[in-house]
């Protein structure tokens, strides 16, 4: 008997070839497919109020959808690399204390406290990571840290931050953004962070699949193509539709200047994923 997602699926194919189903379908059918045009359609009418300086629109574009996106700063009003800060309790006990010892190896050192690293080396056996794992990012003795510990828990933590992030601020996905020079420097605060650890955070990775097709090449370009070389190896498949396909469609359409600039970048990608199959192969010789 005729079921509710292939009256769907037959209703979809007589949208598109009516010639090819001819029995009759009922006219108020539940939506089971999205339409795949809605976060090009959305991006193009950004395109138009931002060139035309009408109206701004109430609606942002979440990739992979055409749902509106809640555009309301419930925690900060700008992009900002949170400070780093330890357990609000363990803040209290030292300001009662009024004293720090670096050095005890029965007491935890705040973050706040630690400044060199022969503390960082003092102390790696009782430190914790901050409540705000964005802070790491511009902090090089937590990055050291975390280079060194390999807590799966502690990059799930940074995934999930810096993917909302990303995401909420993403200048060419949201219409009428006022904050592009704020987000201008996130992705420069991201991508020193991954030259320090010398490999890319996954959730800049995904970030840069998702928005590369609906990227015009201008918008924070040089962060962008900074961003793209530190995309670790993967399949060649995945590389091409996710990477080079977007990259070519601007490349052959842009000017001299931006054609260089990917060339820079790929080449800078390839030099990385020597460097890393380097190591990764004196790994394997010397263990």
């Amino acid at each position: 008997g005729m079921q509710s997602h292939l009256q769907a699926l037959l209703s979809l194919y007589k949208l598109f070839c009516p010639e090819q189903v001819t029995i009759t379908l009922p006219g108020k059918a539940k939506t089971y497919f999205k339409n795949s045009e809605g976060p090009w359609k959305a991006a193009i009418t950004a395109v138009r109020q931002r060139n035309q300086a009408t109206s701004p629109l109430s609606q942002a574009v979440f990739l992979g959808t055409s749902q509106p996106q809640s555009r309301k700063r419930k925690w900060n009003a700008q992009v900002v690399v949170p400070a780093s800060s330890t357990n609000t309790n363990n803040l209290e006990e030292d300001r009662e204390k009024n004293r720090v010892c670096l050095y005890s190896t029965n007491e935890s050192l705040p973050v706040e406290q630690l400044r060199t690293f022969p503390q960082l080396l003092q102390n790696i056996h009782c430190l914790e990571f901050p409540s705000q794992m964005g802070s790491v990012l511009t902090n090089p003795l937590l990055l050291h840290y975390m280079n060194c510990v390999k807590d799966e828990s502690v990059y799930l933590r940074l995934y999930y931050w810096m993917g909302h992030v990303l995401q909420e601020e993403c200048t060419w996905c949201v219409v009428d953004n006022p904050y592009e020079e704020e987000f201008k420097s996130f992705l420069e605060t991201v991508y020193k962070a991954e030259c320090f650890l010398q490999e890319g955070f996954s959730a800049c990775e995904e970030f840069l699949y998702k928005t590369l097709p609906l990227w015009d090449g201008c918008c924070c370009r040089s962060e962008i193509l900074r961003l793209v070389s530190w995309i670790p190896l993967s399949s060649s498949s995945d590389i091409k539709s996710y990477l080079y396909d977007p990259l070519a469609q601007l490349f052959f359409t842009s000017s001299i200047y931006f054609k260089c600039s990917v060339l820079e970048s790929l080449k800078e990608l390839l030099q990385n994923w020597l460097n890393c199959n380097v190591i990764q192969v004196d790994l394997e010789l010397s263990s």
